[in-house]
């Protein structure tokens, strides 16, 4: 392989990597964030000592990935400028003041505000510390907003033009960072953090009422925990159909890669729904494949006859890879088919008065504690691959965006990263594990309350 081709395919693993790590944190922040609000919320509300005692235990792990995660964005954001120069150099007029004023909040807003979280409570008082909980998820809130803004750019260009280097150049920011899949970009993956949130806070109270079935803190996590996934859960599936609709849309090549559809079916029919395939890019067809006649169209075109454009009918060099993109898509409905039924399980036993005493579901519960965020990174998969070979889609290839660096550099500097990364990943696991097994959260059996949990 030239060291060209070389470089490009390690720039993008590395990315991939720290993306993929970044994203998991910063799902968690804003899911913890929101979390949070409502907890301290309902103490002040309530008056009761379990909310803020629950309040509490998140907080500490709420801190810890705050922290963590600040660096792996550091550590993401300067990767722009190292590997990917020749992308910032034409795109940083529109980028650039988007990325300024996502680390811009995070790091005033949100890493700022944390100290008075963790330390503030006597200090200044319930109701501004309260404040200040509301100000964190609003700062992690917009800082997602940025984030998406810039990568919906990205994904749908608008509100641009090029000047006579050929680079980027604002003209509206509007449309700039109201881009056409902006809405439907945004709300799927806020979803997509709380509901990947809802999920490991559910685990987290299962898997302590495993261990010691009256402790009410535990049950006070799962009870409000699977109450927002019963919402969060549906309501995804409905955000996902309407983000598919704008996709096919504005790029078509990503739904055919979804949908591993080479050919068109014949004049009249609809489209299959493949439930299985093994895509073959260079014979451009499925070697085998599971699928069910006409049922695609349901999800696709809303009828039993409509069809889209198949990934014969593009050019070859402009297709993504198609088999990650296929089965990360299946891998990212699967869960979320997974989570919408847990949650109605879930819903079943607790109307039954079973929910506490069901250990077969609770076990199901913690099974499938990570299960939200793989979906979210499976998605971002299906977003990022099924983009390609485009950094800007249609306009800049990936090709031409890698800064000309030799492949031995990336490897030392991607070696790097993954030896810090699995060391502070591993301490930071070690500790959440380890603070999430104590069902007593004090170190003293029995000092669980009795309050009944609502």
């Amino acid at each position: 392989m030239p060291d060209a081709e070389l470089t490009l395919l390690l720039s993008r693993a590395q990315f991939a990597v720290t993306i993929g790590l970044h994203i998991i944190l910063a799902g968690f922040s804003f899911g913890l964030s929101l979390w949070l609000t409502v907890l301290e919320g309902l103490w002040l509300w309530r008056k009761q000592r379990r909310y803020l005692e629950v309040y509490q235990f998140w907080l500490k792990i709420f801190a810890l990935n705050v922290a963590v995660g600040v660096v792996s964005g550091v550590v993401m954001e300067f990767q722009f400028g190292t590997n990917w120069g020749p992308f910032i150099e034409r795109t940083g007029g529109l980028i650039g003041p988007l990325m300024f004023y996502e680390v811009l909040v995070a790091f005033f807003l949100e890493a700022g505000m944390v100290g008075v979280m963790l330390f503030g409570m006597d200090r200044i008082g319930p109701r501004l510390h309260f404040m200040v909980t509301v100000l964190v998820a609003v700062g992690a809130l917009i800082s997602v907003f940025w984030i998406l803004a810039a990568n919906a750019w990205m994904q749908t260009p608008a509100g641009f033009f090029l000047d006579e280097q050929q680079r980027f150049q604002p003209q509206d920011w509007l449309a700039i960072i109201f881009t056409p899949s902006f809405p439907w970009r945004c709300a799927h993956m806020l979803l997509a953090m709380l509901a990947g949130t809802a999920l490991m806070v559910a685990a987290t109270g299962a898997w302590q009422l495993l261990r010691q079935r009256d402790c009410n803190r535990a049950r006070l996590m799962l009870s409000l925990s699977l109450w927002s996934l019963l919402f969060l859960a549906p309501t995804q599936a409905v955000i996902g159909d309407l983000h598919g609709e704008n996709t096919l849309r504005y790029q078509p090549t990503k739904i055919a890669a979804i949908e591993g559809d080479w050919q068109r079916p014949p004049a009249g029919k609809g489209e299959p729904l493949r439930l299985f395939a093994l895509p073959d890019q260079q014979q451009q067809r499925n070697a085998w494949e599971l699928a069910i006649p006409q049922l695609g169209s349901l999800y696709l075109r809303h009828n039993l006859h409509g069809q889209i454009k198949s990934l014969r009918e593009f050019p070859p060099e402009d297709l993504p890879p198609v088999m990650p993109v296929f089965f990360a898509f299946r891998l990212m409905v699967g869960l979320g088919i997974l989570m919408i039924a847990i949650s109605l399980t879930a819903l079943v036993q607790r109307l039954r008065g079973r929910l506490w005493q069901t250990r077969w579901l609770l076990k199901s519960i913690v099974l499938m504690g990570p299960a939200g965020f793989i979906a979210l990174l499976a998605g971002w998969v299906v977003a990022e691959m099924g983009r390609q070979p485009w950094t800007v889609y249609g306009l800049v290839r990936t090709a031409d965006s890698v800064s000309p660096l030799s492949s031995r550099l990336v490897i030392a500097s991607g070696s790097a990263i993954l030896l810090v990364y699995g060391l502070v990943f591993t301490l930071g696991l070690r500790y959440l594990l380890r603070y999430a097994n104590n069902p007593t959260w004090d170190g003293k059996p029995g000092a669980a309350t009795r309050e009944q949990t609502s």
